[in-house]
Protein backbone atom coordinates (compact mmCIF):
# COMPACT_ATOMS: atom_id res chain seq x y z
CA UNK A 1 0.00 0.00 0.00
CA UNK A 2 1.37 3.42 -0.95
CA UNK A 3 2.19 5.73 1.94
CA UNK A 4 0.22 8.95 2.16
CA UNK A 5 1.41 11.49 1.41
CA UNK A 6 4.19 10.32 -0.88
CA UNK A 7 7.77 11.23 0.14
CA UNK A 8 7.90 13.95 -2.53
CA UNK A 9 4.95 16.32 -2.24
CA UNK A 10 4.96 19.37 -4.54
CA UNK A 11 2.66 22.31 -3.81
CA UNK A 12 1.51 24.29 -6.85
CA UNK A 13 -0.89 27.11 -7.68
CA UNK A 14 -2.31 26.16 -11.06
CA UNK A 15 -4.08 23.36 -12.88
CA UNK A 16 -1.34 23.42 -15.52
CA UNK A 17 1.21 22.46 -12.86
CA UNK A 18 -1.07 19.67 -11.60
CA UNK A 19 -1.29 18.32 -15.14
CA UNK A 20 2.49 18.51 -15.68
CA UNK A 21 3.29 16.78 -12.39
CA UNK A 22 0.68 14.07 -12.91
CA UNK A 23 2.22 13.32 -16.32
CA UNK A 24 5.60 12.86 -14.60
CA UNK A 25 4.15 10.30 -12.19
CA UNK A 26 4.14 12.43 -9.02
CA UNK A 27 2.07 10.60 -6.43
CA UNK A 28 0.81 13.47 -4.26
CA UNK A 29 0.25 17.06 -5.42
CA UNK A 30 -1.33 19.94 -3.51
CA UNK A 31 -3.21 22.72 -5.27
CA UNK A 32 -2.84 25.97 -3.31
CA UNK A 33 -4.24 29.21 -4.68
CA UNK A 34 -5.10 31.88 -2.13
CA UNK A 35 -7.96 34.35 -1.77
CA UNK A 36 -10.42 32.88 -4.28
CA UNK A 37 -14.14 33.54 -4.13
CA UNK A 38 -16.23 30.39 -3.50
CA UNK A 39 -17.25 29.94 -7.14
CA UNK A 40 -13.66 30.36 -8.36
CA UNK A 41 -12.39 27.96 -5.70
CA UNK A 42 -14.91 25.31 -6.74
CA UNK A 43 -13.98 25.74 -10.40
CA UNK A 44 -10.28 25.40 -9.59
CA UNK A 45 -10.80 22.26 -7.52
CA UNK A 46 -12.92 20.64 -10.22
CA UNK A 47 -10.39 21.47 -12.94
CA UNK A 48 -7.49 20.18 -10.84
CA UNK A 49 -9.34 16.94 -10.09
CA UNK A 50 -10.04 16.52 -13.78
CA UNK A 51 -6.37 17.13 -14.58
CA UNK A 52 -5.28 14.35 -12.22
CA UNK A 53 -8.10 11.91 -13.05
CA UNK A 54 -6.92 8.62 -14.51
CA UNK A 55 -3.38 9.10 -13.20
CA UNK A 56 -1.61 7.86 -10.07
CA UNK A 57 -1.63 11.39 -8.62
CA UNK A 58 -3.60 12.06 -5.43
CA UNK A 59 -4.74 15.67 -5.44
CA UNK A 60 -4.76 17.56 -2.14
CA UNK A 61 -6.93 20.68 -1.89
CA UNK A 62 -5.49 23.47 0.23
CA UNK A 63 -7.94 25.30 2.52
CA UNK A 64 -11.09 25.31 0.36
CA UNK A 65 -12.83 22.58 2.34
CA UNK A 66 -16.36 23.43 1.19
CA UNK A 67 -15.31 23.32 -2.46
CA UNK A 68 -13.42 20.09 -1.78
CA UNK A 69 -16.54 18.48 -0.34
CA UNK A 70 -18.75 19.67 -3.20
CA UNK A 71 -16.27 18.51 -5.85
CA UNK A 72 -15.84 15.16 -4.08
CA UNK A 73 -12.12 15.57 -3.51
CA UNK A 74 -10.45 12.87 -1.42
CA UNK A 75 -7.66 14.84 0.24
CA UNK A 76 -7.58 18.16 2.10
CA UNK A 77 -4.94 20.32 3.78
CA UNK A 78 -5.77 23.08 6.25
CA UNK A 79 -3.70 25.84 7.78
CA UNK A 80 -4.39 26.86 11.35
CA UNK A 81 -6.70 29.75 10.49
CA UNK A 82 -8.79 27.61 8.18
CA UNK A 83 -8.80 24.78 10.70
CA UNK A 84 -10.37 27.12 13.25
CA UNK A 85 -13.25 27.88 10.88
CA UNK A 86 -13.73 24.53 9.14
CA UNK A 87 -16.47 22.01 9.88
CA UNK A 88 -14.31 19.03 10.79
CA UNK A 89 -17.37 16.80 11.15
CA UNK A 90 -18.46 17.58 7.59
CA UNK A 91 -14.93 16.97 6.32
CA UNK A 92 -14.77 13.58 8.02
CA UNK A 93 -18.25 12.60 6.83
CA UNK A 94 -17.10 13.36 3.28
CA UNK A 95 -14.37 10.77 3.76
CA UNK A 96 -11.46 13.08 3.02
CA UNK A 97 -8.01 12.72 4.49
CA UNK A 98 -6.88 15.77 6.46
CA UNK A 99 -3.41 17.26 6.79
CA UNK A 100 -2.69 20.19 9.11
CA UNK A 101 0.04 22.88 9.11
CA UNK A 102 1.92 23.54 12.35
CA UNK A 103 4.61 25.99 13.38
CA UNK A 104 4.81 25.77 17.19
CA UNK A 105 3.78 23.60 20.15
CA UNK A 106 0.35 25.18 20.56
CA UNK A 107 -0.48 24.64 16.90
CA UNK A 108 0.70 21.04 17.12
CA UNK A 109 -1.64 20.43 20.05
CA UNK A 110 -4.51 21.97 18.08
CA UNK A 111 -3.72 19.83 15.06
CA UNK A 112 -3.41 16.57 16.98
CA UNK A 113 -6.81 17.19 18.59
CA UNK A 114 -8.53 16.59 15.23
CA UNK A 115 -6.71 13.28 14.58
CA UNK A 116 -5.03 14.36 11.32
CA UNK A 117 -3.76 12.05 8.61
CA UNK A 118 -0.48 13.96 8.57
CA UNK A 119 1.20 16.92 10.28
CA UNK A 120 3.17 19.52 8.34
CA UNK A 121 5.98 21.47 10.03
CA UNK A 122 7.54 24.60 8.62
CA UNK A 123 9.34 26.55 7.58
CA UNK A 124 12.34 24.25 7.94
CA UNK A 125 14.63 26.77 6.27
CA UNK A 126 14.33 30.45 5.41
CA UNK A 127 11.93 31.01 2.53
CA UNK A 128 11.12 34.07 0.48
CA UNK A 129 8.02 32.47 -0.98
CA UNK A 130 5.71 34.12 1.52
CA UNK A 131 6.00 36.21 4.66
CA UNK A 132 6.32 33.96 7.69
CA UNK A 133 5.59 34.80 11.32
CA UNK A 134 7.90 32.00 12.39
CA UNK A 135 11.66 31.63 12.25
CA UNK A 136 13.15 28.63 10.45
CA UNK A 137 12.53 25.46 12.46
CA UNK A 138 15.74 23.64 11.57
CA UNK A 139 16.46 19.92 11.46
CA UNK A 140 16.37 19.31 15.21
CA UNK A 141 12.73 20.38 15.39
CA UNK A 142 11.86 17.72 12.81
CA UNK A 143 13.13 15.03 15.16
CA UNK A 144 11.29 16.54 18.11
CA UNK A 145 8.00 16.71 16.19
CA UNK A 146 8.37 13.14 14.95
CA UNK A 147 8.85 11.84 18.48
CA UNK A 148 5.67 13.61 19.56
CA UNK A 149 3.44 12.48 16.72
CA UNK A 150 4.70 8.91 16.45
CA UNK A 151 3.15 7.02 13.55
CA UNK A 152 1.41 10.10 12.11
CA UNK A 153 3.30 11.07 8.93
CA UNK A 154 5.41 14.22 9.25
CA UNK A 155 5.68 16.57 6.28
CA UNK A 156 8.55 19.07 6.25
CA UNK A 157 8.06 22.26 4.23
CA UNK A 158 9.77 25.59 3.67
CA UNK A 159 12.95 26.46 1.82
CA UNK A 160 13.88 22.82 1.14
CA UNK A 161 15.95 22.17 -1.97
CA UNK A 162 16.91 18.83 -3.47
CA UNK A 163 20.41 19.25 -2.08
CA UNK A 164 19.01 19.53 1.46
CA UNK A 165 16.45 16.76 1.01
CA UNK A 166 18.47 13.81 2.29
CA UNK A 167 19.26 15.63 5.52
CA UNK A 168 15.58 16.46 6.04
CA UNK A 169 14.55 12.84 5.56
CA UNK A 170 17.33 11.64 7.85
CA UNK A 171 16.21 14.11 10.54
CA UNK A 172 12.88 12.27 10.71
CA UNK A 173 10.58 13.65 8.01
CA UNK A 174 8.41 11.14 6.20
CA UNK A 175 7.62 13.56 3.40
CA UNK A 176 9.07 16.76 1.95
CA UNK A 177 6.73 19.37 0.51
CA UNK A 178 8.36 21.46 -2.20
CA UNK A 179 7.26 24.65 -3.90
CA UNK A 180 9.85 26.93 -5.51
CA UNK A 181 12.53 24.24 -5.90
CA UNK A 182 10.30 22.81 -8.62
CA UNK A 183 8.18 25.69 -9.91
CA UNK A 184 11.07 28.15 -10.16
CA UNK A 185 13.61 25.65 -11.44
CA UNK A 186 15.11 26.13 -14.90
CA UNK A 187 14.36 22.48 -15.73
CA UNK A 188 11.42 21.48 -13.54
CA UNK A 189 10.90 18.10 -15.22
CA UNK A 190 14.47 17.03 -14.47
CA UNK A 191 14.17 18.38 -10.95
CA UNK A 192 10.99 16.40 -10.38
CA UNK A 193 12.63 13.20 -11.59
CA UNK A 194 15.52 13.77 -9.18
CA UNK A 195 13.08 14.41 -6.32
CA UNK A 196 11.16 11.24 -7.15
CA UNK A 197 14.40 9.25 -7.07
CA UNK A 198 15.35 10.75 -3.71
CA UNK A 199 11.90 10.06 -2.30
CA UNK A 200 12.10 6.45 -3.43
CA UNK A 201 15.32 6.06 -1.45
CA UNK A 202 13.68 7.25 1.75
CA UNK A 203 10.18 5.88 1.23
CA UNK A 204 8.73 4.08 4.23
CA UNK A 205 6.22 1.27 3.94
Amino acid sequence: MRPYPDPFYPVVDSVDWVRRLAALGVGTVQIRAKDLAPAAALALVREALAASAGTSTRLVVNDYWEAAIEAKAEHLHLGQEDLAEADIGAIRRAGMTLGISTHDEAELDTALAVDPDYIALGPIYFTTLKAMRFDPQGLDRIGEWKKRIGSVPLVAIGGITLEKGAGVFEAGADTIAVVSDVTQNADPEARVRDWLALGKRYRKG
